[in-house]
Parts: structure tokens; C-alpha cells; sequence
């Protein structure tokens, strides 16, 4: 099932942090260095949760994706209108349980079916240069490197280790 959340208070917080598992004991390590580990999870997971509630959602336009599965929440993304018909989308993430198994092509082809319905637009993402699996999967859903170097929209910065992708629809041509 596909879930659009847009309010703070319609998030399974634990749930959400399950899918983030991975990210937040890497981001610990480089945030908390020095501090035990088990409480430098929990810090960064406080202080994701705080800026979905406090900067994510007091964007306008702002959606957090989830696709559930069995009552297991396995893929999410955020999702913001940067204008009409422009959207940045960021933080695609499987939870580490659920993996290759399709979850997160799922998820966008979902999310880009519904966008449908408003008419024509274009949905932006940055991926790490590296980050093979998350390339994969936005190829198979329809998108295309348009930079060699990712915008985020959000923060209106530059990143030379991400490249720019771009998905249209309806396709151009």
C-alpha cells in the first residue's frame, strides 16, 4: 500500500527510522564520534525526526512517501514542490530488511502514476555518484542523468559527488 503522509503526526516514527537503519549508524558514526554508539543512533534519529517536523513539513508542498508491506513500512522518500509542476524528491531509502526485491521502483512508479493526474511535470533527484543500486532503480523507473553535478532544490546547493537526474512526463519528443 502506498502512503501519503503530510503532517507530522501521521508518521510511525519507529517505522520510519527502521527504514533509515543503516543511514542513521553511518550518520551517528560521523555526527556522535566519541559517544557510545546505541546513543549517538539515538541522537541522529532525534534530530531526523526533528527536522521532518520542524523544516521538512513547514514547507509547502511537502509529502513523505511510504510503501507498506504486510504492516511493515519497507520504502520511503520525501517529496517537495519546488514550483508548479517541478518536484525535487530526496532521502529514497529501502529498509535494509527489504531489499532488491523491487520495493523502491515500486514506490516511485507509484508515486509517479499519481502525479499523473495533475498534468505534466518534472521530478528531480541527486544521487551519489557511487550509489550504483539507487542509479539502477531510477533508470528503471524512467529517469535520466541531465547533470554531473546534483541540484538540491531544497537548500539551492551544488553537489560535485552527485550527479542531477530529471524524469518528465509526459517524455519529451
Amino acid at each position: 500500500m502506498l502512503r501519503r503522509i503530510t503532517v507530522f503526526d501521521a508518521i510511525g516514527q519507529r517505522q520510519l527510522m527502521d527504514i533509515y537503519r543503516e543511514s542513521n549508524k553511518e550518520n551517528a558514526m560521523e555526527f556522535y564520534h566519541g559517544r557510545p554508539r546505541a546513543d549517538a543512533v539515538r541522537r541522529v534519529e532525534r534530530d531526523f525526526l526533528e527536522f521532518i517536523r520542524t523544516k521538512f513539513f513547514n514547507g509547502s508542498g511537502r509529502t513523505y512517501w511510504v510503501l507498506e508491506q504486510e504492516r511493515v513500512w519497507v520504502c520511503a522518500l520525501r517529496l517537495a514542490v519546488v514550483e508548479p509542476g517541478v518536484l525535487y524528491l530526496e532521502s529514497l531509502e529501502t529498509h535494509p530488511d527489504y531489499r532488491r526485491r523491487g520495493f523502491a521502483v515500486r514506490l516511485l512508479k507509484g508515486i509517479m502514476e499519481k502525479l499523473k493526474k495533475d498534468g505534466p511535470y518534472k521530478l528531480y533527484d541527486c544521487v551519489h555518484i557511487n550509489n550504483e543500486a539507487s542509479l539502477k532503480t531510477h533508470e528503471k523507473c524512467g529517469f535520466k542523468i541531465v547533470s554531473q553535478e546534483g541540484f538540491n532544490y531544497l537548500l539551492g546547493t551544488q553537489n560535485s559527488r552527485t550527479y542531477g537526474l530529471q524524469y518528465s512526463w509526459p517524455p519529451p519528443g
